[in-house]
């Protein structure tokens, strides 16, 4: 299923870089859309920590979207700890935007694969560990 094809119903989740360049791939059809705008518009780029994060940004026709920001510069590739941590940093923006008592939607890409490099049996598993507790119906969708 195509990404943008979900319902509304859903959050949308991808990995961009602090930079917010949003040059390539889905990313860029997240730009195209008006996250990078938004992205400029409430948040300073900040400077890299070498720590993952997740900036929540409003889009039309959805919940939101989870900007996991998991390298320093578009061109760089993320690891396994900074997806882990920025996955970790939208968990908890989603526990302070919910009562816990309905089933959370979030459809993603193949998060960290294709243009990042990581392998997605594994991103699969942190996922997998890092929702484990949390009422949430995960859908991977295409673009």
């Amino acid at each position: 299923m195509n990404l943008f094809d979900i319902g509304n119903e859903y959050y949308l989740a991808h990995c961009i870089s602090c930079d917010f360049a949003l040059g390539k791939g889905i990313a860029k059809e997240f730009r195209n859309r008006g996250v990078a705008k938004a992205l400029n518009h409430d948040y300073q780029k900040s400077l890299w920590e070498g720590k993952g994060y997740c900036f929540y940004t409003p889009l039309n026709d959805f919940k939101g979207v989870f900007n996991l920001v998991t390298k320093q510069k578009y061109w760089m590739k993320p690891t396994y700890e900074t997806l882990t941590q920025s996955l970790e940093n939208m968990k908890r923006h989603i526990l302070d935007h919910s009562d816990g008592s309905e089933v959370v939607k979030l459809a993603m890409p193949l998060i960290g694969c294709d243009l990042d490099r990581l392998t997605w049996s594994k991103v699969k598993e942190i996922i997998n560990d890092v929702f484990a507790e949390l009422n949430i119906d995960i859908t991977i969708c295409y673009l």
